[in-house]
């Protein structure tokens, strides 16, 4: 693409600059005569002149406060290539932190180079992180299927892992390794959970994009911390760039699956020590390139497929990293955990043998995790509990050196000659239980809470079933929309924050997204108030706004902010109570007359969810049972989910026999 050729920009890309709906740009399209004609793509998906479009909103006033970051990205993403993108994006990074710096990527074009300057412009005035990050993010959007890349939470997980299970003398200036650091998730993260001052990043990337937007990220995080970063262009298994250099920890999301990983030309490498890998373990070529890499009391960290707990081809060389102790741990991670999100990947835990330690491991077993139970459910797209997932994997990491501490249940400590059979299979959940047979005791009381909840039960029943309802003429209703338009109420809606690829400042609140919803009705993640579009304060109606999770609730408790097709209804005490506005909204028959099923999954229009018009003081009266009717609803789901565990446990309890009559 040359500089003078148009940059094609979509419906969804104009709405994102804008900062509205694609159905507003729709409406613009067809009324306004004025709107730009289209220069590509189809009667379905067109595509506009950006530079057209950016002068129509202007003119006709619609761009707001939208900032340059939304009107750049789309001149990045028409240059094309993949690699020549990210370069740009990254040599934009070190011309923002620096007018003055020379450029390192003399090979990008030159609509690549004046795009560069572009960029440093708008992030020296908008701000250079933030830009930066932005540009990043949507990079990693745009090219998500061609890229693997460690999510936020397991790097940090994976990081606290490594410094938590490091021997290594307790000092300032550590090491860390990242042999295949992608776009720098695992460096970021370590960089954030280490407190000490001093710590070397020395990370390698064979991709030179990855590897630029790698320098980029650490630069800007070295702005905060005491780190210094030795980043790398080539293969590490073939041309090992940090050939003897020593690590306290590391850290590796490696490439799986890959045959051509230099099996020939690496046949008499000295790194195999635990035996040569075979051509369809590449990832135990990684396991070992770490380890040689490691000082002694080391730890490394390495997210790999379960396969490699049981191929056969690899049961050697499993066999003597358990040997020598230098497979401490196997964490067996929900699915959706990182990239393919369908399966379960592992955690190995590998360290390096202390000095003054004899020959023999430290410990004559080793720590097998199956934390595959804190997935989320109900959702299309698994995903971790990562808060509770975390825990308890810390919590198991914490006895790794306690034979006299018993590992949390779904952890347990396998003697190595349990394990070194003939299939050496380290495999978490051939050897740990997802659950503990309850004790006579505990099955005593889990009986009294039941009974508990079952006369919770009769009692609101018995109040809601004394309510009378009279047949009388229809009653006047108001959408929300006329609500909004009439001053009673005002209305937000939420959306997914920019992932974070550097420290934010501020203060960090829950984030609740749709999925939360669909499993436990727990937040999932956190953000910082100064990153979410929409923040629930107490007191304000939350509605979620898709079909199979459509709810309404008033929000009790500190602020929190909400995730896609969530939002707040803030109401204007004088002519709305909270309590009756989520109660008529919540209504099922509301749900299905504001439903939609323009797209594959039936979403509400929340402006056209209707509210009967009331009296204030009626409405309070309202407000009361319809409390009343919530509580009924919560009673019940807890009774119903003490009762199947009582079933569970019973059956349980007499398939292994000693019933008493």
């Amino acid at each position: 693409m040359s500089a003078h050729d148009p940059v094609p920009v979509s419906l969804a890309e104009i709405a994102r600059i804008a900062g509205v709906g694609r159905a507003a740009v729709s409406n613009w399209r067809r009324r306004h005569d004025s709107f730009p004609t289209r220069i590509g793509g189809t009667d379905v998906s067109p595509q506009f002149s950006l530079a057209e479009v950016e002068q129509w909103l202007r003119d006709n006033g619609k761009l707001r406060d939208i900032g340059g970051r939304e009107l750049l990205w789309p001149r990045f993403e028409a240059l094309g290539s993949r690699n020549e993108s990210g370069l740009a994006i990254a040599e934009s990074a070190r011309r923002m932190r620096s007018s003055k710096a020379r450029i390192a990527h003399p090979e990008l074009s030159a609509p690549a180079r004046d795009l560069v300057a572009q960029a440093a412009k708008v992030g020296r005035k908008e701000g250079p992180r933030e830009t930066f990050e932005f540009l990043l993010q949507r990079w990693l959007e745009t090219h998500v299927r061609q890229l693997s890349t460690t999510p936020p939470q397991l790097a940090a997980l994976m990081a606290r892992i490594a410094f938590a299970v490091h021997l290594g003398p307790a000092q300032d200036g550590l090491t860390l390794l990242d042999p295949a650091c992608g776009t720098g998730h695992l460096a970021a993260a370590a960089v954030q959970e280490h407190d000490n001052p001093g710590l070397e990043v020395l990370a390698c990337e064979r991709d030179p994009a990855l590897a630029a937007l790698t320098a980029g990220r650490l630069d800007f995080l070295a702005e905060d911390h005491d780190v210094r970063t030795r980043i790398a262009t080539a293969d590490a298994l073939r041309d090992d760039p940090f050939a003897g250099a020593k690590a306290d920890v590391a850290l590796c999301n490696p490439p799986f699956n890959e045959r051509d990983w230099g099996y020939e030309e690496l046949a008499t490498d000295q790194r195999w020590t635990h035996g040569l890998p075979p051509r369809t373990e590449p990832e135990l070529a990684w396991v070992q390139h770490l380890l040689s890499h490691l000082k002694p009391g080391g730890a490394a960290v390495v997210v790999l497929p379960p396969a490699v707990a049981s191929r056969k081809a690899g049961r050697r060389i499993r066999g003597s990293l358990l040997r020598t102790g230098a497979l401490r741990a196997v964490v067996s991670l929900p699915p959706g955990s990182a990239q393919p999100h369908s399966v379960s990947l592992q955690l190995w835990i590998l360290r390096a043998t202390p000095d003054g330690s004899a020959a023999a491991p430290p410990s004559q077993d080793a720590l097998l995790v199956d934390a595959t139970r804190f997935a989320r459910s109900g959702s299309r797209e698994p995903s971790p509990d990562w808060d509770s997932l975390g825990s308890f994997v810390l919590t198991a990491m914490a006895t790794l050196d306690h034979a006299d501490q018993e590992p949390p249940l779904g952890a347990v400590r396998v003697p190595l000659l349990d394990l070194l059979d003939d299939e050496v299979d380290v495999t978490p959940g051939r050897y740990t239980a997802a659950t503990a047979e309850p004790s006579r005791k505990e099955l005593a009381g889990n009986w009294d809470d039941f009974g508990s909840l079952l006369t919770d039960l009769a009692d609101h029943a018995r109040r809601l079933s004394a309510l009378d309802f009279e047949a009388g003429p229809p009653q006047t209703t108001a959408t929300v929309g006329d609500l909004v338009k009439a001053g009673a109420l005002t209305l937000r809606a939420g959306q997914q924050p920019p992932e974070p690829v550097a420290p934010v400042r501020g203060v960090a609140v829950p984030l609740l997204t749709i999925a939360d919803l669909l499993h436990d009705g727990t937040p999932s993640g956190t953000v910082h108030i100064g990153s979410a579009a929409a923040i629930a304060e107490e007191g304000d109606v939350v509605v979620a706004g898709v079909a199979r999770a459509f709810k309404a609730w008033v929000h009790e408790g500190p602020p929190m902010a909400l995730g896609p097709q969530l939002y707040i209804l803030r109401v204007e005490a004088e002519k709305l109570e909270a309590h009756f506005l989520a109660g008529c909204l919540c209504a099922p028959a509301n749900g299905r007359q504001a439903g939609t099923h323009a797209s594959s999954s039936s979403r509400v229009d929340i402006r056209r969810l209707q509210v009967l018009q009331l009296p204030l003081e009626q409405q309070k009266e309202y407000a009361e049972t319809f409390r009343r009717l919530r509580a009924f609803e919560e009673v019940l789901t807890a009774a119903g989910s003490s009762g199947k565990g009582l079933v569970s446990d019973m059956s349980d309890r007499l398939a292994a026999g000693g019933l008493t009559t």
